[in-house]
């Protein structure tokens, strides 16, 4: 039986989805998708927002800014090597942002002072102090991390945590850098760290745990369990390699759990699904079906005798009630006759309430256009027209028109118009089929170099009339990025995936120079 955890100990919620979630292989966002999800997370009501890396690239110190500069009900911080550059930079990032937060890091495992920073542990020891003292010198909000720590010799953590907390660090963070823990074993460092810091009472303890092994939730309630009270999650568990602590999950079950698990957060649970699908539509990564809280089958019941006792009782199949996270008991259907505050409305509903006058009239077209020849309009149709709209990063290469030939008794062609800054070009080309044909002749007008890694088309909706939904991942020069596009016709949705992605690879080639 679901319960409404309204006692115990705050956890404070630090989201890295900015940061973290942003090294997911594809998922850079630029400054305008990073400050719309930091206003979600506002929404949400997370205590801490990790913005991003500011010395890691212009783009990266400007996401950064723009956040701390103009965005308030929230915490931002910003991660900084351990090193002074670094953490000048992230404060000149900071500076304006509701009580900022520095989060510097140095690893604190005998394999990474050996193999990576190539140190003794003294050394390491005093360049972690000297650079939380720098840190402190600009604010009271530090956060120092022991990278690697779950594999670490604890009682040199706990030294290093003794003296960081002397040199002004008020919040200390044990990571599972690899995601090697298993929960009683996380949960006993835990308590060993709380036994023998003395000085433990003058800062939060936070975990930051990674899903190599599937454990990163089961890792992080452990800790809290054991005494941590602050969580560093992603929203839908994104993040490098397997991800981390999905928040969703991790909030849903200390809801839910609350007879079992006394403790608390100030997560506006019924933000968390418009959340996870602002965060999905912004990095191309879709949510698997089966995801716990948020996938598409989380509150989807099948079997007949779930059904009957859903019918009769929701309780006797579901723990936790659709609408607490946001699922709306019905989907209003817009159509062509749906006039533009319906849409307006519709879309507040989704989590979108903060759409210029120009932004609204361009999804608006976009939703007539569609509208004419879709007889209904539903919520993943208006988040492919918004993703198309709002969040597309600047366009290089635009499509103009694309002709498409294809069929069991017919040569597979495809002419392409694209938009080129100031200038028109054409091609077209022969290929195994239309979607082939069309990209290789994308391929020869924007003279790319990248390799396509992965192709991947759904359905956004059931019917005939569905848009297509296309995903595809390209890397040129070691970058990564995924590109998405949606239409009621698939290979024009290819075409647009496919150009998406390669105007995602000219803007993230302009925002990695260093500092």
């Amino acid at each position: 039986m679901e319960s409404k955890n309204s006692i115990g100990d705050k956890i404070y919620i630090f989201d890295t989805t900015l940061r973290d979630g942003e090294q997911s292989p594809g998922a850079t966002m630029n400054m305008q998708e990073k400050f719309r999800l930091a206003r979600q997370l506002v929404k949400l009501k997370v205590d801490i927002i990790e913005a991003g890396f500011p010395i890691a690239s212009v783009g990266d110190f400007d996401c950064v800014k723009n956040i701390a500069d103009n965005l308030k009900g929230a915490q931002v911080a910003g991660l900084a090597r351990a090193n002074v550059k670094d953490i000048d930079t992230a404060w000149e990032a900071l500076k304006n942002g509701e009580n900022p937060r520095i989060h510097t890091f140095l690893a604190t495992s005998d394999i990474h002072l050996k193999y990576k920073l190539k140190m003794e542990r003294q050394q390491m020891l005093d360049l972690a102090v000297s650079s939380v003292k720098h840190a402190a010198q600009y604010t009271s909000n530090v956060e120092f991390s022991a990278e690697d720590a779950s594999r670490s010799d604890l009682d040199f953590v706990c030294q290093v945590f003794t003296a960081v907390i002397k040199a002004g660090a008020t919040t200390l963070n044990f990571p599972d850098t690899t995601g090697y823990a298993v929960p009683d074993e996380f949960g006993a460092m835990i308590r060993y760290l709380m036994e023998h810091i003395p000085n433990i009472d003058k800062a939060v303890l936070s975990v930051h745990c990674h899903n190599d092994l599937g454990l990163a939730v089961a890792n992080s309630l452990a800790a809290i369990e054991a005494g941590a009270r602050q969580v560093e999650s992603t929203i839908n568990g994104i993040g490098e390699r397997a991800g981390n602590t999905a928040m969703e999950e991790m909030v849903m079950i200390l809801r839910t759990r609350a007879d079992h698990l006394p403790y608390r957060t100030d997560i506006v649970t019924e933000q968390i699904c418009p959340s996870s699908k602002m965060v999905s539509a912004i990095t191309g990564m879709p949510v698997q079906p089966n995801k716990a809280i948020v996938g598409a089958n989380a509150f989807a019941h099948e079997s007949g005798i779930h059904q009957d006792g859903i019918l009769k009782e929701r309780t006797t199949y579901e723990i936790m009630n659709p609408c607490d996270v946001g699922l709306a008991g019905g989907n209003l259907v817009l159509g062509k006759h749906s006039g533009r505050h319906a849409l307006k409305d519709r879309i507040a509903g989704m989590g979108y309430d903060n759409l210029s006058d120009d932004e609204l009239n361009r999804v608006f077209v976009r939703f007539k256009e569609l509208a004419d020849v879709k007889k209904d309009m539903f919520d993943e149709d208006l988040e492919a027209i918004l993703m198309d709209e709002i969040f597309r990063v600047p366009e290089t290469y635009e499509l103009v028109s694309l002709g498409a030939m294809s069929g069991n008794m017919s040569i597979p062609t495809a002419a392409v118009r694209l938009r080129i800054g100031d200038k028109e070009v054409e091609g077209a080309s022969i290929g195994i089929g239309a979607i082939d044909g069309t990209f290789r002749t994308i391929a020869q007008l924007t003279k790319t170099a990248s390799k396509l890694l992965y192709f991947g088309v759904s359905s956004i909706t059931g019917g005939t009339d569905a848009q297509g939904e296309v995903m595809v991942r390209i890397e040129q020069d070691g970058k990564i990025v995924v590109g998405q596009g949606a239409d009621p016709d698939i290979v024009t949705a290819a075409a647009k995936a496919y150009l998406n992605g390669l105007n995602r690879l000219v803007f993230l080639q302009s925002e990695t120079i260093n500092l």
